[in-house]
């Protein structure tokens, strides 16, 4: 222990320029270099492939749902005019044929009347019923002058309107197609 206490230097031993504090060595540090900047561009190809992936499927939903709405566009535009509509049972019972014929081939609809008709748009309204008082007054209405529609027809027909399905090889489909490339 001796040696070891010889060896080290007394705070008496040392120079003035060699007891320099904690501080001042502090104060003589340079400041470190700054890191090279991050790139913000995919380093992998995975990313790019993923990113293209991800843009060609919002593309394709966008393009589904234009479609889809450029195909319902009748069924818009018969909500609107039931709406304007709304006590008059002949308007209605019009409406309701013009939508038919904007959905389904002329040759399914058009001859339709009665029974018929009536039977035709239960078949087809997923679940709206014409029932008898409602698909009378449907039946009778454009024969009739200043007669006040009932809530029940409207309802009716607003819901046929809405929930009417058309097949999906439906001609219909294709001819409605043609009808539009042709507008634009």
């Amino acid at each position: 222990m001796t040696v070891l206490a010889q060896a080290a230097p007394q705070s008496q031993d040392v120079p003035d320029a060699a007891r320099e504090n904690l501080v001042d060595l502090i104060q003589r540090l340079s400041e470190p270099p700054e890191p090279a900047p991050i790139a913000m561009t995919p380093q992998t190809p995975g990313w790019l492939v993923l990113g293209g992936f991800f843009l060609v499927l919002v593309s394709w939903l966008l393009w589904r749902w234009l479609d889809l709405r450029r195909r319902n566009a009748y069924r818009r535009a018969a909500l609107a005019e039931l709406e304007r509509a709304k006590s008059d049972p002949a308007q209605i019972a019009e409406i309701l044929r013009r939508t038919a014929l904007a959905a389904y081939p002329r040759e399914q609809v058009a001859g339709l009347s009665g029974s018929p008709w009536l039977e035709f748009l239960d078949n087809c309204g997923a679940g709206v019923l014409f029932g008898e008082t409602v698909g009378q007054e449907l039946l009778v209405a454009p024969y009739r002058k200043d007669a006040p529609a009932s809530v029940d027809l409207f309802n009716a027909a607003e819901q046929w309107v809405r929930k009417h399905r058309v097949e999906k090889g439906s001609p219909s489909r294709a001819r409605f197609r043609r009808r539009q490339e042709a507008v634009t």
